[in-house]
């Protein structure tokens, strides 16, 4: 049995797996102290967020292989950026340790996905 075919950047897998990360947490972040609420609360949530939009957009940006391209570079920097905020979030004992670390190597998972977009990205582009 094959894989069905791709038809919105919801059915990618990677774009499932990052959904799924920016949803696991936010709902870790609520345990945050309020005093976080403006700085690692927001930027956590924001950059893990980003993840999902830009891979949204960089499907629609097909047609025109730069912009795909410039699209994933963002999203690969969102990423990593996320990773930072949690270790930060390890590191202030406001995340698990095991969660941490669980969540950490989903977003190398990422990462891998999305590097390997961008050094081949004539898989994805749009052919008049």
């Amino acid at each position: 049995m094959g894989r069905e075919p791709i038809k919105s950047h919801e059915d990618l897998e990677v774009y499932q797996i990052s959904f799924d990360a920016a949803m696991r947490i936010f709902e870790a972040s609520k345990k945050f102290p309020y005093e976080e609420r403006f700085s690692l609360t927001d930027q956590i949530r924001r950059s893990s967020r980003s993840v999902c939009a830009n891979l949204a957009e960089a499907w629609r940006k097909r047609r025109y292989k730069a912009a795909f391209i410039a699209k994933l570079n963002e999203c690969e920097a969102e990423a990593a950026e996320t990773q930072t905020w949690i270790k930060f979030a390890v590191k202030c004992n406001y995340l698990d340790i095991n969660f941490g670390r669980d969540i950490y190597a989903i977003y190398n998972r990422v990462l891998g996905s999305l590097v390997n977009m961008i050094n081949n990205p004539d898989v994805w582009i749009i052919r008049e």
